[in-house]
């Protein structure tokens, strides 16, 4: 049995795959299987994985896609390791992550899950230093201390602090679980760190920039976003917290998602849906929610040149 089960979902990223998994091969830990999970790919994958001759890599390939949830899901039930790993396709690892993970994992039984910090980098493999320090900012980790984490619930639900990508796992913890519930696109990652937190498990915080985050144009765009927005709403709705502090911070979220959502739809031409929705959200932001409204009379060519400049003016 390997020690660490490394899992990689992979779609139509025939050009980035090979950073991700040779980020795996170059782990100064070298006891791991890497499990490459391809959701019916048409991009040269098949091709690119029948040159790798290393026998710790199992290649998964579903002939049709299945969806992004049940493509993760896959390598996690195909999974043998002690511990579990899974990033995407898109990000790699630095040399020292599966070691430093999982010597906290090894020295401490009780603890379930260790995170790190990442690095943000561009398509061209550049680190910028300057937003790994605002994303480091934005999401908490920057006050975070390192150590097992005391307010779990408030870390992962409010600041958002772990990310799945850069967190080593116990895999029978995620098999408790159940790991990323099946047809959940989106929100899978948020939905998995509240479970943990809501089922007891205890998280340590590991404040090293161990792994790579891309940020790139393939992620950016309305048609990421509004499905993005979807499965957020259905993941809002879906607890109700005994904490009144977190309770008001999950309602406030709900009304700015299905804001934002209503906006992206009347952008996009479904007016009606969008009209709905910025009227559910209008309490968030009543000057969002009229300007939305007011767009949404608009002519088709109009209303989307207004939403250009809109954005433009943002920023």
């Amino acid at each position: 049995m390997p020690k660490v089960s490394v899992s990689i979902p992979t779609y139509n990223r025939v050009h980035l795959l090979p950073y991700a998994i040779e980020s795996v091969l170059e782990q100064s830990e070298q006891d791991f299987e890497l499990l490459v999970c391809d959701d019916g790919s048409n991009d040269g994958t098949f091709e690119l994985m029948s040159q790798y001759t290393d026998n710790r890599i199992k290649y998964i390939r579903h002939a049709r896609n299945i969806g992004k949830s049940n493509n993760m899901r896959s390598g996690f039930d195909a999974a043998s390791g002690k511990y579990f790993l899974k990033f995407d396709d898109d990000d790699r690892l630095t040399p020292d992550f599966l070691a430093q993970t999982t010597a906290i994992l090894d020295q401490d039984s009780s603890i379930d899950f260790v995170g790190t910090d990442h690095w943000i980098i561009d398509i061209n493999n550049i680190r910028d230093s300057n937003k790994t320090q605002e994303n480091s900012r934005r999401w908490g980790r920057s006050n975070l201390a390192g150590g097992i984490v005391q307010n779990l619930l408030e870390v992962v639900f409010i600041q958002q602090s772990f990310q799945v990508g850069a967190t080593l796992f116990r895999r029978q913890t995620l098999q408790e679980l159940g790991f990323m519930l099946p047809n959940l696109q989106n929100c899978e990652d948020n939905d998995l760190f509240v479970r943990l937190a809501l089922a007891g498990k205890k998280g340590y915080y590991l404040p090293e920039l161990l792994m790579e985050y891309r940020y790139h144009a393939e992620q950016q765009g309305i048609n990421r976003a509004i499905p993005y927005l979807f499965d957020k709403i259905q993941y809002l709705k879906k607890y109700k917290f005994d904490s009144q502090k977190l309770e008001k911070i999950r309602h406030n979220r709900l009304l700015e998602t299905q804001l934002l959502l209503g906006l992206r739809l009347i952008e996009k031409g479904e007016v009606s849906k969008g009209r709905k929705l910025v009227l559910a959200g209008k309490s968030f932001s009543t000057i969002k929610a009229w300007t939305g409204l007011g767009l949404s009379l608009l002519p088709s060519g109009l209303r989307l040149q207004a939403f250009k400049a809109l954005r433009q003016m943002r920023g």
